[in-house]
């Protein structure tokens, strides 16, 4: 009889196991790693990109509808506040994918300059397009990042990579922050004040055309800061992940091309966002990309070769199943 109650119970608290999920997950696995990443993505896979007013939020939205309609995956882009800032919201679990600037992305999964200690939760998805370092200006006399002495001069919002690249700029023409009136606004609240003539000059970081500068344009004659080759040579020097870039006149409907530098943009992945999740994702931007052209321009700029060129932050999985598919051995 007593053996009997045993075994009865037994069964009883075997079923209330399974019910509760109170297995014990095999050792050495965590939430974390991709053992166990089909489980921890979730049903919708929150895609965090910019400012309203900036490349990553028009043509992230793009990215997520389209791949919500046609990829079998649910994403939605939410508005960020700077390459920092998203790269804490992965660490932070509020989001599965983000944008990021490709040195932000370096110097998060390093620990340096903008970050006090390694972020490594994150991994690449793809290269997508560069960002132009813009320096505008509604003020003619300015011609040159030297001439931002003693102006008044938006560096970015607090948080982003912008502020960086702000002070990588100045850094080469022999300026520091403390050498102009430094504000910290985003890129539709720079144009703004730029409009309202309450700053001189604005740094914004972004594929080009960015949607602050072309509705300051209509209103407003504005100008864009070159960079000589003297200048851009020595930042590059310093600071190898920048690229010279040349923004042709047409874009802003300008007077010349402006000679600039630029930086990458990338997406980045939680590490525990499901390899099909990613590779199907990475499929839809990069297979339908010449067909949507009409959705983004920057849709224009996808490339498998510049997809797969980031070496300093290793890549998802689902990302390099894709790139290999395409030939490309990414890390």
């Amino acid at each position: 009889m007593k053996k009997t109650v045993l075994t009865i119970l037994a069964a009883c608290l075997a079923g209330l196991c399974v019910l509760t999920g109170c297995s014990k997950k095999p050792e050495g696995t965590s939430s974390g790693t991709a053992t166990d990443a089909k489980a921890a993505t979730p049903a919708k896979l929150r895609f965090v990109t910019g400012g309203e007013a900036g490349t990553y939020y028009a043509f992230g939205s793009v990215i997520a509808q389209h791949a919500t309609n046609n990829a079998g995956i649910n994403v939605v882009g939410v508005v960020g506040n700077g390459s920092k800032s998203n790269v804490q919201e992965l660490e932070d679990r509020n989001a599965e994918l983000a944008f990021c600037q490709s040195d932000v992305m370096d110097y998060a999964y390093h620990g340096t300059n903008l970050f006090d200690a390694p972020i490594t939760v994150f991994s690449t998805v793809a290269a997508l397009y560069t960002e132009q370092v813009q320096v505008v200006t509604l003020d003619p006399s300015i011609k040159t990042v030297g001439d931002l002495k003693g102006k008044k001069v938006s560096i970015g919002a607090a948080g982003s990579g912008v502020y960086f690249n702000a002070l990588d700029l100045l850094g080469a023409y022999g300026l520091t922050e403390s050498d102009i009136v430094p504000t910290y606004q985003s890129f539709g609240d720079s144009a703004d004040a730029l409009r309202d003539g309450k700053i001189d000059a604005a740094f914004i970081v972004a594929g080009a055309p960015t949607t602050a500068i072309v509705d300051l344009s209509t209103t407003k004659k504005a100008y864009l800061v070159g960079l000589d080759d003297e200048h851009i040579d020595a930042l590059i020097k310093k600071s190898p992940y920048y690229t010279k870039n040349v923004i042709g006149k047409d874009v802003y409907n300008m007077d010349s091309d402006t000679t600039t530098v630029a930086v990458g943009a990338v997406v980045l992945a939680r590490n525990d966002v499901s390899e099909d999740a990613i590779y199907a994702f990475v499929k839809n931007i990069f297979d339908n990309a010449p067909s949507l052209t009409v959705n983004h321009a920057k849709y224009g700029e996808i490339d498998l070769a510049y997809g797969a060129s980031i070496t300093s932050v290793p890549y998802h999985p689902g990302a390099k199943k894709y790139f290999g598919e395409k030939g490309f051995n990414v890390k």
